[in-house]
């Protein structure tokens, strides 16, 4: 299918935690077919995601505000159709993208396979099928070996180079010292399920902050500003002040270890081989939204029946109901790993 395809137009609009996962493949189709290029189709503020990657024409298109409703998907189909481009994957196939294609002809089109099936099967209580699923980084990958460019994943490296200087943290928040471990920590997600109880994380970032080497810096929403200050209670907790999508990115290359949920910054981080420790309630890594080049040991869980109870935590636990199946995880578990991720030489290729 892939003669004469040249330019490969994507689509794939959210949330910011599934499009970072698109990262990798998209950098490893164009290392591994340097004969295409692709236009890549997403909201526009995740476009510093894609700005490492030769050969990426990103096109931001805000189908939530600007181009919302029937009408205004026309209008993006319309400005979409002025690119050139040979064929079509769609990474996303909702609603949204299903109505774009319509606009579309004369291309191939490659879909997503979402896998609803058998996600369904490991999520349902009881008669669970616990097993462990395809990645979503092998799902984005079959769309494009439908199309003709297959891509290989195994044993890949992150596609962003981790940096070592430090300097836009210490920069960002006055840091002189030499020698201190940044750990970013990301407390929410989106959905309750997928969150840590924010006493028992107040006691893990208290714990870490009680080490004067360790500097913790709090990652969040602006909706988000009002908590995180309460878990900024001493001089080695800051929050990352007032910045653009791209200074965040570049304050976690630099980090040593990033905390967070099941969420976008467990991506973010994966994007540039930052050792992540995850927390997983109500979700489960076996899903296939574990990060890129993860080690799996790094994901603090406990092992119960109900597990998972969803794919996306937006439902409770039909055993532990809302309070859901964190509440087994004790702030040790977490601060241990911390820890040994911190004392270990970490091979994030290993």
């Amino acid at each position: 299918m892939k003669t004469n395809v040249k330019n490969i137009l994507v689509l794939r609009f959210s949330s910011l935690g599934d499009v970072a996962m698109t990262v990798p493949v998209m950098k490893l189709l164009l290392d591994q077919h340097p004969e295409i290029s692709v236009t890549f189709v997403s909201q526009p503020a995740f476009e510093p995601l894609f700005e490492g990657i030769q050969k990426i024409h990103f096109v931001g298109l805000d189908i939530k505000n600007e181009f919302k409703g029937l009408s205004g998907l026309a209008r993006a189909a319309k400005i979409i159709n002025k690119i050139p481009f040979d064929a079509v994957a769609d990474l996303h196939d909702v609603i949204r993208t299903k109505i774009i294609r319509q606009f579309f002809r004369g291309v191939p089109v490659s879909i997503i396979d979402k896998g609803r099936k058998e996600k369904k099967e490991l999520t349902r209580y009881p008669d669970k099928i616990f097993r462990h699923l395809k990645s979503t980084f092998q799902r984005y990958a079959d769309v494009f070996s439908k199309l003709g460019f297959p891509v290989y994943l195994n044993n890949q490296p992150p596609p962003y180079h981790r940096s070592t200087q430090k300097e836009e943290i210490k920069k960002t928040f006055n840091i002189n010292t030499k020698e201190l471990n940044f750990i970013g920590v990301a407390p929410f997600a989106k959905h309750p399920m997928k969150m840590y109880p924010f006493e028992k994380m107040e006691k893990v970032i208290n714990t870490l902050a009680e080490n004067p080497s360790n500097f913790i810096i709090l990652f969040g929403s602006k909706n988000e500003l009002a908590s995180l200050k309460k878990f900024a209670n001493k001089k080695n907790i800051a929050i990352l002040p007032d910045h653009t999508f791209s200074d965040e990115l570049k304050i976690i290359s630099q980090l040593d270890v990033m905390l967070s949920m099941d969420s976008a910054n467990m991506h973010l981080a994966s994007l540039y081989g930052i050792p992540v420790v995850s927390v997983w309630g109500g979700t489960h890594p076996f899903a296939g939204f574990y990060g890129w080049g993860q080690d799996l040991k790094n994901a603090i869980q406990t092992e119960l029946p109900c597990r998972p109870s969803s794919v996306y935590g937006n439902k409770p636990c039909p055993v532990h109901g809302k309070e859901g199946c964190m509440s087994y995880i004790i702030p040790q578990m977490i601060t241990d790993k911390i820890n040994e991720v911190l004392n270990s030489k970490f091979d994030f290729n290993s």
